[in-house]
């Protein structure tokens, strides 16, 4: 299954990195020293949220937020992050 969720970055006050936030995603946050590592480590954030869901078998695969409707602190800027989940093993 292919999941797309927004993702708020807000860069840190104090270096370069960011901090991100899936609003969809209860408690689904991650973190980076820069813009790069931030989106990479926001992957493997969501995919491990959606993987509980399908391990623990609720399926409970929240709707995408609007990018229009979400309030923004200064500088931070959304990103749409896509990550695939395998429900069945792969056939090798």
């Amino acid at each position: 299954m292919t999941f797309t969720y927004p993702a708020v970055f807000t860069p840190h006050k104090d270096d370069k990195g960011f901090h991100v936030v899936f609003p969809d995603l209860e408690c689904c946050e991650a973190d980076g020293p820069d813009l790069e590592d931030a989106v990479e480590n926001a992957r493997e954030a969501a995919y491990n949220w959606l993987y509980l869901e399908v391990e623990e078998q609720t399926y409970d695969f929240p709707a995408q937020s609007h990018i229009e409707d979400m309030e923004l602190e200064e500088g931070a800027f959304v990103k749409q992050i896509m990550v695939i989940v395998k429900i069945m093993p792969d056939n090798d």
